[in-house]
Parts: C-alpha cells; sequence; structure tokens
C-alpha cells in the first residue's frame, strides 16, 4: 500500500471512530462453537484490528486476558474508555509487521480487519499472524464475500482480482471460496463457511474461517 492510501485510510478511521465514541459495543456469538479452543488457550489472545471492542469484550466475557491491537488511536482511547479492565491495548498498523516476538499467541483474532489490502500487503500480514503463533495455534478470521452487496460487493475501480479502489478513496477486497484457500494456503484450513449476519440494519455476507498453523 502507497503512503498516500496509508495516510487516507489512516485518517478515514480515526474520523469514523470519532463520529462513533458513543456507540455501544455490540458482540455476537461467531466465535462460540470453538469455544473449547478459546477458552483452552494460556496465553492472552490477540485481537487484531479491534475496532470498536467487540470481540475483545466478547473474549474477555469468556475470561480471556486480550491484547486489543488497532492503528487508530481513536479506537483504542473508546476502548479503554469502555473497557477500562482489558489487558493490554497496543497501537500499531499491520503493514508494519506486528509489535510481538515470536510464539506469542495460541489464538489471534481479525475481525473484518483483513479486507482491505493487496494480495502482496495480505500475505505479508499473514506471514506477521504464522510467526507470531505458536505451532498449531489458531487465527480467527472474518472477510467480505463477493455476494456483500449491501457493502458494496464488486463497486469501485478493481485494481486487482476482487480487490476495489472505492469512492472514498480506500481499498477493499472481497473473496470467494477459491480466494481464501489461495491467500491463507500456508495454514491448515480448520473451518470455512460463507454465513449471513445484520450489520447496521443490512444484511452482511461474509466468510468464517478458523486456520491452524501448520
Amino acid at each position: 500500500m502507497m503512503r498516500e492510501e496509508r495516510d487516507r485510510s489512516l485518517e478515514y478511521w480515526e474520523q469514523i471512530f470519532e463520529e462513533t465514541r458513543e456507540l455501544k459495543i455490540q458482540t455476537d456469538d461467531w466465535l462460540d462453537e470453538f469455544d473449547s479452543i478459546i477458552r483452552g488457550c494460556s496465553k492472552p489472545v490477540l485481537d487484531l484490528g479491534c475496532g470498536f471492542g467487540n470481540d475483545t469484550l466478547a473474549l474477555m466475557q469468556k475470561g480471556k486476558q486480550v491484547i486489543a491491537c488497532d492503528q487508530c488511536e481513536n479506537a483504542l482511547s473508546n476502548l479503554r474508555r469502555n473497557l477500562p479492565d482489558v489487558y493490554e491495548t497496543k497501537r500499531a498498523n499491520m503493514l508494519d509487521g506486528l509489535p510481538f516476538a515470536d510464539d506469542s499467541f495460541e489464538v489471534v483474532i481479525a475481525d473484518l480487519c483483513l479486507h482491505y489490502f493487496t494480495k502482496a500487503d495480505t500475505l505479508h500480514i499473514l506471514d506477521e499472524i504464522r510467526r507470531v503463533l505458536v505451532s498449531g495455534g489458531h487465527l480467527f478470521v472474518r472477510v467480505n464475500s463477493i455476494n456483500d452487496v449491501n457493502y458494496g460487493a464488486c463497486q469501485g475501480e478493481e485494481i486487482e482480482h476482487h480487490l476495489y479502489l472505492n469512492a472514498d478513496g480506500c481499498l477493499k477486497r472481497f473473496f470467494d471460496e477459491a480466494d481464501i484457500r489461495e491467500i491463507f494456503g500456508a495454514f491448515e484450513t480448520v473451518f470455512l463457511r460463507e454465513e449471513r449476519m445484520m450489520r447496521y440494519a443490512a444484511d452482511k455476507y461474509l466468510f468464517r474461517i478458523v486456520m491452524r498453523k501448520k
């Protein structure tokens, strides 16, 4: 991602989290099916691109220590205000690598945060996630589906296969199953299913994915 695009993306998300600072955290049950994996891990869980803190809260409710990580200071300040007992917050841009040692985590969450990048950048981020995961560790992911029509699937200028430059100048990727199996190919697939969720009063189509570090 070019510096101009990175700056534009950061400015966009800082504004979003400033405008929605009073938004109530809302959890959903997407992680519950794999409760035994999450509750069984002994290390803190890494919540990448934590955003509003929805998954951080869900994980804390499961009794886990959570390191909430985001590029936006507004997101992290909102999260600390709403969840003052969070184990740790860390400001970092995934494109710069993850500021953690090798084998630091048994579980990493990346919920709706891995579909904003070129293929090369996505592969770099996934390499970093593999690095910080222990052998046999799990990555829990949700990404946009190409069927996500209510949220602009396949709209804008297509600059790579299924990657679009939209009207606000930001990148957004939409996946099909073949994309996922190719891009996440360095991991072992544990679970992969296209699903529908309600988001901001409209249907959202996404893939729910669980990967294991080989």
